[in-house]
């Protein structure tokens, strides 16, 4: 990548901090390509494509490519392809007032992760030639198809039919060892979708309610307080929403006291789906079905 500068470089980290500190609950990395790609118009070369992937344009991954060194330097995270700037992120771009400083101070803590995790000495840590470029291709690589894969998972989840959701939701539970007492049929569910119990009959231990959303919009604090009224004393909460849900709703149902209530958003529902694949019957797995695909890591 020797066509693009270090001032390239530093523009590209400097776009990709701006937009993530509008944005506090994070925005898809190719969210932020794009918005970055209206602010920094792609030269020639970045608009090209690889020769070698004829349907992959260089502008994207020179990007990922850049913020390799910023998440070492621990300025962003990504998450299920959710990109976040922490709060040394946002320190980071109000001190740098030139783009190439900020890649300079990147490339600076990136080369600090690096000789701490290799425990080389500082010759073997020179500039950044082709070799250390091309050790970073994994990153992109990983990068990108992490947030190509969750794209997909998470569009099959918000495009399931409503029942067929409800449904999954229900099977899931079974496989992590509940009794699944009811599951509401089409229409009016007035605020409670499945009831599980912990043993076969109920008789024992505190009835699950649970509320299952299928929709893109975060369930706000108003939300979480319509469902706690339908919970009893013994009762315990369980609300799915694929969208998440608002820090205020987070906080009213971490600082609950008189009810339990737990929150699952589709990154916590696709993980315990996956942690409890193995004890689901073959129509439930056909309805979600998820196989595991090894990629080359990046080194930690």
């Amino acid at each position: 990548m020797a066509e693009v500068t270090k001032e390239r470089y530093g523009q590209f980290i400097e776009a990709v901090l701006t937009v993530l500190n509008d944005q506090p609950n994070g925005l898809l990395g190719r969210e932020v390509i794009e918005r970055v790609r209206t602010m920094l118009p792609p030269t020639e070369f970045e608009l090209a494509y690889y020769p070698n992937s004829p349907r992959l344009q260089r502008f994207g991954n020179i990007i990922r490519f850049a913020m390799i060194a910023p998440a070492k330097a621990e300025w962003w995270v990504a998450a299920r392809g959710v990109w976040t700037i922490t709060e040394e992120g946002k320190v980071a771009v109000g001190v740098f007032a030139k783009p190439v400083e900020l890649y300079q101070e990147a490339e600076r803590l990136y080369q600090e992760w690096d000789r701490a995790r290799q425990e080389t000495d500082e010759a073997d840590q020179g500039d950044q030639g082709e070799d250390a470029d091309l050790s970073r291709i994994p990153s992109v690589a990983l990068d990108s198809a992490d947030e190509s894969a969750w794209e997909e998972i998470s569009t099959h989840l918000v495009e399931m039919p409503p029942y067929d959701f409800q449904d999954l939701v229900a099977d899931l539970l079974k496989a992590m060892g509940y009794h699944i007492v009811w599951v509401a049929p089409p229409g009016p569910d007035q605020g409670v979708d499945v009831i599980a119990a912990t043993d076969a009959l109920g008789a024992t231990g505190p009835r699950i309610k649970v509320q299952v959303k299928r929709q893109q919009n975060r369930v706000s604090v108003d939300g979480i307080r319509s469902f706690m009224a339908v919970l009893g004393s013994n009762d315990i909460g369980v609300f799915v929403n694929t969208g998440g849900f608002t820090t205020d709703a987070e906080r009213e149902a971490r600082t609950q006291e008189t009810r339990r209530l737990t929150l699952i958003d589709a990154q916590q529902l696709v993980e315990l789906w996956i942690e409890h694949y193995g004890r689901l019957p073959e129509d439930a797995r056909q309805r979600f079905p998820l196989r595991p695909v090894y990629f080359l890591a990046p080194p930690d």
